[in-house]
């Protein structure tokens, strides 16, 4: 399992694994070294590289009320916002102001669970499909061509899921967990649109 060696600690949960991979993936396509970057309530990308990194956090900053901007003025060329759209009221404004966040062709990567627990920070929303992540996007103000998604979940990782909480499940081990993908039981989904 060398291919995700690099992105998995030893409690990282099951569920993570291919999406963790596959958008370091979509990340590694562009010239993130040359970018500055926003994530949006989160430090998963703090090491990835990219020429500048901030972080935005709730309830200092809103995604659904404020547009973020750097220390300058100006746009980001990269926001992130992994596992925050189920916890925002709005997510259409949020899609919104994110879009407005970005430089003209800059890259907004968003994870969201769909196939597992309710987990309030301080509330628990919403779920989306990737078609409905799409059509999410399109409401803020990317083209639908230039939405890009993913998916990833099978039964076991569910039920692994539902034994404990969200925070405390099973942390991936090669031997025991299976990394096949069954389609129709999404656990995590996720975009990397271009504005």
């Amino acid at each position: 399992m060398s291919e995700v060696s690099d992105i998995t600690a030893p409690a990282t949960h099951w569920c993570r694994i291919v999406m963790d991979r596959e958008t370091r993936r979509l990340m590694r396509q562009i010239n993130y070294a040359d970018m500055c970057a926003l994530e949006i309530s989160g430090t998963a990308w703090h090491d990835f590289g990219f020429k500048e990194y901030a972080v935005a956090v709730y309830p200092g900053f809103d995604v659904s009320k404020q547009i973020a901007v750097k220390s300058d003025g100006g746009p980001f060329d990269v926001v992130i916002a992994e596992q925050v759209m189920e916890h925002v009221p709005m997510p259409w404004i949020a899609a919104q102001s994110m879009y407005r966040s970005l430089s003209s062709g800059g890259y907004l990567l968003i994870t969201v669970p769909f196939f597992i627990r309710v987990h309030g920070h301080p509330n628990d929303y919403t779920r989306w499909t990737e078609s409905g992540l799409v059509n999410l996007l399109e409401y803020g103000g990317f083209a639908p061509q230039n939405i890009h998604t993913g998916s990833w979940g099978n039964r076991a990782c569910v039920n692994g899921n539902f034994k404990g909480s969200v925070y405390r499940g099973e942390p991936y081990d090669a031997t025991q967990h299976s990394l096949e993908n069954e389609p129709d039981v999404p656990l995590m989904v996720w975009a990397f649109a271009k504005k």
